[in-house]
């Protein structure tokens, strides 16, 4: 069978190009982003032989499914590096059930502890080995400078991922105040000669909407390209290859569940994602696709839920809506880029349609779909947001009940999946370990209101401590060293830029100047 190509959401583009050229891209011409041209269909016994072989084999015969343009020894051999021992547990994603049907997926075993990693230790070595491939059949001649707008876990496992690759440099820009202490940490202590971070004044959307303009300046990319030899891509889940690794773990899991015992081979398991960019629930609308007996894919919004009220009425609408702070900041979003990829899909691959709504969006601050396209929203996906006090209630309620300490993100889904769950099995994907969160992980098993503050002497504690003392009392064992080391790391990075594509232009031209000196 032919190699899978890689077509535009919005119709812009002049041709598919190959899983190689649309890793290296990043976003499709005309802003469109990347699908492939055939999802592949796996039978339920190829998936449920999938519990037989290491994570990083179930991993690469995905990716051989979706006929990537690289050999398959290649594959095999990215995967293994991507998911080794810099995975706290050789399992990689290992799964806790709570009950026996409510499983919790854990996908923060990585080096920087958060969902992001499943992707982002995998993306930098096909990025790598796609760039390399270009350039022996001389398609490609110049370096790379990944630019990455974060909302707290992505720009940490970006960094991580990237840092001191070959050809490549990485900068990241996360909100200024809008992430928590160990985030703020992470990001800051960053090693690596390739790697800078920035602060940006205003939110996630503001970091999101600022990477887009400079991604579409024709004029300051041949800018960089002239005087640095420098092209711009994205670690952003814009990026196909950051949404190819989630789609791996949803067949695995559902593959893990029956080889437990837990399902019956052909047993429906909803889905339940805590949602903000819509990235990683549309990999488990793929992983529907490809055959997986997947069921209702719950969508768990926190209290900015532009995603519950459009999957609920059809209309995704920003232009009142306020942004607001919340315990799970990774969510803390409006515009959800990858919801674009899932509609062009319901609509039947209808790109005209797509960059309609796009523009709608960019111009009016809103769109509507067709009723046709809401059905078939409704079909696939229920909704429901939890709020900041619920979020904090629901992670005290886990512990008292289970001795499982939940991170605010996976205590908005846990919350969603009781209020949307039917007779199903629920899968729950836990996107960060509590750690990350300590502030408001105290604030819920002390009952102190979300916003308050904490007690001076707890409230004195940096990020790091704050978790020694969470971990004394409730018993907690297995702190991420990458998080308990924060402390005794220096803080490379503090600048913070404006949020106008200028600001950002002109940040990451100081950044090159530096790396060419």
């Amino acid at each position: 069978m032919a190699e899978n190509l890689y077509i535009d959401t919005r119709g812009r583009a002049e041709r598919p190009v190959p899983f190689t050229q649309a890793v290296i891209d990043g976003l499709a011409e005309g802003g469109g982003l990347y699908v492939p041209e055939r999802v592949p269909e796996l039978s339920l016994d190829e998936i449920g032989a999938l519990a037989a072989l290491p994570y990083a084999q179930r991993a690469a015969r995905i990716y051989e499914a979706y006929r990537i343009d690289l050999p398959a020894d290649t594959i095999e051999a990215l995967m293994a590096q991507a998911y080794g021992d810099n995975f706290d547990d050789e399992r990689i994603c290992p799964i806790t059930s709570l009950t026996a049907s409510t499983h919790v997926l854990e996908l923060w075993h990585g080096p920087t502890s958060a969902f992001k990693d499943m992707a982002l230790q995998c993306l930098p070595k096909f990025f790598s080995a796609s760039a390399k491939q270009l350039r022996e059949q001389g398609k490609l001649d110049h370096d790379f400078m990944i630019l990455v707008a974060t909302s707290g876990d992505t720009g940490k496992a970006a960094l991580e991922g990237f840092r001191d690759a070959e050809g490549t440099s990485i900068g990241v820009m996360y909100p200024d105040g809008g992430v928590s202490d160990i985030q703020f940490k992470q990001m800051a202590t960053q090693r690596g000669k390739n790697v800078q971070v920035w602060g940006v004044r205003g939110n996630f959307d503001d970091c999101q909407s600022g990477a887009k303009n400079v991604f579409s300046d024709e004029a300051f990319a041949a800018r960089l390209l002239d005087e640095h030899g420098i092209a711009l891509s994205s670690a952003n889940s814009i990026n196909w290859g950051r949404l190819m690794p989630q789609i791996v773990y949803y067949v695995s899991a559902y593959a893990q569940l029956v080889a437990d015992g837990k399902l019956g081979l052909g047993d429906e398991l909803d889905v339940c994602v805590p949602t903000g960019n819509f990235g990683n629930i549309l990999a488990a609308y793929y992983a529907k696709r490809m055959g997986t007996p997947l069921g209702m894919l719950f969508c768990a919004s926190n209290e900015n839920r532009v995603l519950t009220d459009f999957i609920n009425t059809g209309t995704y609408d920003i232009a009142q809506r306020d942004f607001v702070l919340t315990p799970s900041p990774s969510m803390d979003i409006l515009v959800s880029s990858n919801l674009e990829r899932q509609l062009f899909e319901l609509t039947g691959r209808n790109a005209a349609a797509i960059a309609g709504w796009m523009d709608d969006l960019r111009e009016k601050r809103r769109f509507r779909v067709d009723e046709g396209t809401f059905a078939k929203v409704r079909a696939q996906f229920s909704a429901d947001s939890v709020d900041n006090a619920t979020c904090l209630a629901a992670i005290k309620r886990v512990f008292d009940e289970h001795g499982y300490l939940l991170d605010p993100h996976t205590a908005v889904a846990y919350q969603a999946a009781e209020n949307l769950r039917g007779e199903n099995p629920v899968l729950i994907a836990s996107t960060a370990h509590w750690a990350k969160f300590g502030d408001n992980v105290y604030r819920a098993l002390h009952g102190i209101a979300p916003g308050d503050p904490l007690p001076d002497d707890v409230a004195a504690l940096s990020g790091c401590a704050l978790n020694e003392l969470i971990a004394r009392e409730t018993g907690a064992t297995g702190i991420p060293r990458g998080l308990a080391e924060l402390d005794g790391l220096p803080v490379r990075f503090d600048e913070v830029i404006g949020n106008a594509t200028d600001d950002i232009e002109a940040a990451v031209t100081r950044f090159l100047d530096r790396l060419d000196d």
